[in-house]
């Protein structure tokens, strides 16, 4: 009983995790085990019912009165309303046209379209759907290997949770106390390496095995002159989303606007293109808004839950439990306290999305990570903090691929053609995953590929 009483807050962190499992909500499931753990600490005399009391205060400051937590419905309008507009196909098809002759190129152009696209949508769901029904059929009518098609495919759509305007990094900073802008300058180096190993990977196994990737005629573009329809494709095609990119990112860095109000730029952005692509209209519109709204009360239930969770855990002693339980296993310093999460959240991403394990881990781990030594490299809990974040977002990447629960995966399942089984799709994401993890070692071990452009717009010192 005693050792119960000394590691309640253990026992709730694992009652979370085995809960988890049962497929209940997660928003639900993380305010009634903070309330349930919270009447179990009032039973053995370790947490006070007024304390409770303090939580309205918390929620509505953490949630209610947060500006920052307005850009992802916003972001979720502008993403949505960009998958409507036509904009990925014009694009794709500039692309193919461009690489036709490049080993691998169709594959390399939709890996490009998915970085332009995690630019500008934010949503791994809808770039993952939107990928696979205009890409995918066009790859394997050209020949291409199913499990490499796949793979691109998967492994380019997931690069919006990483690549801002992330809705990921926007509820991490409100998670770990860092600005949104701190993050969403951190990840863009990580998340154009990431994109740019994707490519290169590519263009190695092709040159290797070029049967896999079949070169495209000219006649296969169904093009005439390269040269005038390159123009008129540059212009169409990649000029909307760059001004669109520049608009909502290049504000933000500049200091002109929050995200917030850069998330609504984006927002007016997207219906302009929509518009002149002569696909809006107030179906559209209706459509695209109920999804914007169902995501942000989904986004606010669970800030409600996380708040309550980590709050009880905390008072609980939770922090000082899991500092102990590292110090028992020999993990002191900062390194192999990083270490250990990094394999903690890598695992954690073959169960549960990246929502979960962000609430899991974050509440827990940020407050002893911000307090230990890195080298001169990386000094300041600010910056500590901000790194975490973007390494904990390079690896969250693997969570959409790894087998049993990649989101990606099922989101690709349920568009693919009868001839793609799962098998493939597992072949395919397999070696992605591995060039995920090599991303997530070189931002380790260079920290200036995450801090370089927040020092150099001024985020952090």
């Amino acid at each position: 009983m005693d050792w119960l009483v000394d590691h309640l807050a253990v026992v709730m962190f694992f009652a979370l995790i085995v809960i988890m499992f049962f497929g209940y909500p997660v928003a639900f499931l993380l305010g009634a085990i903070g309330i349930g753990f919270g009447f179990l600490g009032v039973a053995v005399e370790t947490f006070n019912l007024v304390q409770f009391a303090n939580l309205l205060p918390r929620i509505y400051g953490q949630a209610v009165q947060n500006q920052v937590l307005v850009a992802i419905p916003m972001f979720v309008f502008m993403g949505t309303m960009l998958e409507r507009s036509g904009v990925a196909e014009d694009l794709l098809h500039a692309l193919q046209l461009m690489l036709r002759r490049v080993p691998g190129g169709l594959a390399i152009a939709v890996t490009v379209l998915g970085t332009v696209m995690a630019a500008t949508t934010g949503i791994v769901g809808a770039s993952v759907i939107m990928l696979t029904l205009i890409a995918l059929p066009v790859m394997l009518a050209k020949g291409y290997d199913k499990s490499l098609s796949v793979g691109t495919i998967a492994s380019a759509g997931t690069l919006g949770i990483l690549i801002p305007p992330s809705i990921m990094l926007v509820i991490m900073g409100d998670l770990v106390g860092v600005p949104v802008g701190t993050l969403f300058t951190g990840a863009i180096a990580p998340g154009l390496l990431m994109s740019a190993l994707y490519i290169v990977f590519i263009a190695v196994v092709c040159l290797i095995w070029p049967n896999l990737a079949p070169r495209l005629p000219a006649a296969a573009t169904g093009v005439g002159d390269r040269n005038e329809l390159s123009a008129r494709l540059v212009v169409r095609s990649f000029v909307p989303p760059a001004l669109l990119i520049t608009l909502v990112l290049g504000s933000i860095f500049a200091g002109w606007a929050t995200p917030t109000e850069a998330s609504g730029v984006g927002g007016l952005g997207a219906i302009v293109l929509a518009i002149g692509n002569r696909r809006f209209s107030m179906k559209v519109l209706r459509e695209v808004m109920t999804s914007a709204a169902l995501t942000n009360a989904m986004v606010f239930f669970i800030v409600f839950g996380a708040t309550l969770f980590s709050y009880v855990f905390r008072a609980l002693g939770g922090d000082d439990v899991v500092a102990e339980l590292l110090k028992a296993t020999g993990i002191d310093t900062g390194w192999e306290v990083m270490a250990f999460v990094m394999v903690l959240v890598f695992l954690m991403g073959f169960f549960f999305d990246w929502i979960e394990i962000c609430l899991i881990v974050l509440p827990i781990f940020a407050p002893i990570i911000g307090k230990l030594d890195y080298g001169t490299a990386v000094q300041g809990p600010q910056v500590i903090l901000a790194w975490f974040a973007i390494l904990m977002a390079v690896n969250m990447q693997t969570a959409f691929l790894t087998p049993p629960f990649g989101f990606a995966l099922f989101y690709m399942k349920g568009t693919v053609p009868p001839g793609v089984t799962m098998v493939d799709i597992y072949k395919g994401i397999t070696p992605f995953v591995v060039v995920q993890l090599v991303a997530l070692v070189l931002c380790i071990v260079f920290p200036e590929i995450v801090l370089y452009l927040p020092r150099r717009f001024g985020f952090v010192e």
